[in-house]
């Protein structure tokens, strides 16, 4: 069974940063995009950065110059740098890895449980 674990929220103040990470585990043989998203209370759920096993990233406007994805291949592990945090960008954030091949089947999407992520004074 694939299993993604966050960590790295926390409570920061406006225009601190975190560094939030995503480590899959479960006989994982290759996984193809991995993402960061989003969701703050009452709102849905976006996506906050993606990257795929090339390196190609792709990010919101809301986002773009702030935060970074990065990911290592060997660790099966994604990282999201985000600098210059305000408040808007509280939420939950998940990570999300997409056609998971494993030994025995390929996972189209799997999610980790969440990190919260508050920016406030």
């Amino acid at each position: 069974q694939v299993r993604l674990v966050e960590s790295g929220g926390g409570l920061v103040q406006p225009g601190g940063s975190l560094r939030l990470s995503c480590a899959a585990s479960g006989s994982i043989f290759s996984i193809n995009a991995m993402a960061w998203y989003r969701q703050a209370p009452g709102k849905e759920r976006d996506l906050v950065a993606s990257i795929t096993t090339g390196g190609t990233t792709n990010y919101p406007d809301s986002v773009k110059g702030r935060f970074t994805i990065s990911r290592d291949n060997a660790e099966n592990t994604v990282y999201l740098q985000m600098n210059s945090l305000k408040p808007e960008d509280t939420a939950v954030y998940y990570c999300n890895a997409e056609n998971v091949v494993t030994r025995l089947t390929t996972h189209r999407a799997v999610w980790g449980q969440g990190t919260l992520v508050t920016v406030s004074s």
